[in-house]
């Protein structure tokens, strides 16, 4: 049985992948690839966020009664890199390297803190708190983010 920490960690890893691929992309000054591989990061994190706004984070609050503690942490935090890679995209839309890197550097580093909470401290608690739902709540998770698990 996949842990929920192990199912949304690996996702983490998919998405940074493709993040990785829109790098390789504006550093080879590959426009269109580079615009291609971010709408799939773009969506990919996307859906991440929605799986876990929708389903994980709910289910461990009703769980625990904490609604603000890590997830309202979490949900703010989802707030601000939507908002970077709206600007990222724009700038890959107007092809102005230096506007993307800016905005890529700022989303990476946002993105890997993030996701260092999450996959040490919320996963672990929502592995401990919600051991009985995780059976259902995966598969869930894998429903809502088509390319997580693949």
């Amino acid at each position: 049985m996949t842990t929920i920490r192990d199912f949304m960690t690996d996702d983490h890893r998919r998405c940074d992948d493709v993040f990785a691929e829109v790098e390789q992309a504006v550093a080879d000054g590959d426009w269109t690839a580079a615009g291609a591989c971010f709408t799939r990061f773009h969506e990919s994190v996307l859906q991440h966020f929605a799986a876990e706004e929708s389903l994980l984070f709910p289910a461990f609050e009703r769980k625990t009664g904490m609604s603000m503690g890590p997830t309202q942490v979490m949900r703010s935090e989802h707030v601000q890199m939507r908002e970077l890679m709206q600007a990222a995209a724009d700038a890959l839309a107007a092809k102005n390297a230096d506007d993307y890197a800016g905005n890529a550097e700022t989303l990476l580093i946002m993105m890997q803190q993030h996701n260092m909470k999450e996959e040490n401290i919320l996963y672990p608690m929502c592995d401990q708190h919600l051991a009985y739902e995780a059976e259902t709540l995966v598969p869930q998770l894998r429903a809502e983010m088509p390319g997580a698990g693949a």
